[in-house]
Parts: C-alpha cells; sequence; structure tokens
C-alpha cells in the first residue's frame, strides 16, 4: 500500500530533521576536540617554557618527571588551592 502525501511529507521531515541532528552532533564533536587540541598545545607550550629540559625528553620521561613534580611536598595542597585560569607563582 503506498503513502498518502501527508505520511510521505512527514517522513522527509523526519528524515531531513534526523540529518540536522547529526550534522550538529558531528560540529559540537569537532569544536570540543578543536577545543581540547588547542588546549593541550598551550599547555605543553606553558610546560616546555617553563621547564626547557622537557623538550628533549621522551613522552615517558616527562611523565616521569611531572610525577616526581607532584610528589614533592606541598605540591598537592598547590595544585588544590591555584586558582582556575591562573598562573601560580
Amino acid at each position: 500500500m503506498d503513502k498518502s502525501p501527508e505520511e510521505q511529507k512527514v517522513e522527509k521531515k523526519i528524515s531531513q530533521l534526523q540529518n540536522q541532528q547529526k550534522i550538529l552532533l558531528n560540529r559540537k564533536r569537532s569544536e570540543e576536540h578543536r577545543a581540547r587540541t588547542h588546549r593541550l598545545i598551550g599547555r605543553g607550550a606553558l610546560l616546555e617554557a617553563v621547564f626547557p629540559a622537557v623538550v628533549e625528553m621522551e613522552g615517558d620521561e616527562v611523565k616521569a618527571f611531572l610525577i616526581a613534580l607532584s610528589r614533592l611536598p606541598g605540591a598537592q595542597k598547590l595544585a588544590e588551592k591555584a586558582p582556575k585560569n591562573e598562573v601560580v607563582e
């Protein structure tokens, strides 16, 4: 049995809305990915600026270095007290 023109219009509209939803979700994921990438690059640049020696290190070495820094006395309290989006000196 063929669908009525009204049913066809409704199905077409549903399909269009589903496609718009997919487009919006893809755009959102893309924007989140770009923001994360930007944040990671910025933080990496800060790390290299503050600790120039990390430029020559491999990934595991940088990780070990940061873990060692995090274990210094007072490091955890300092990290907890640090206001967001501000540099602690």
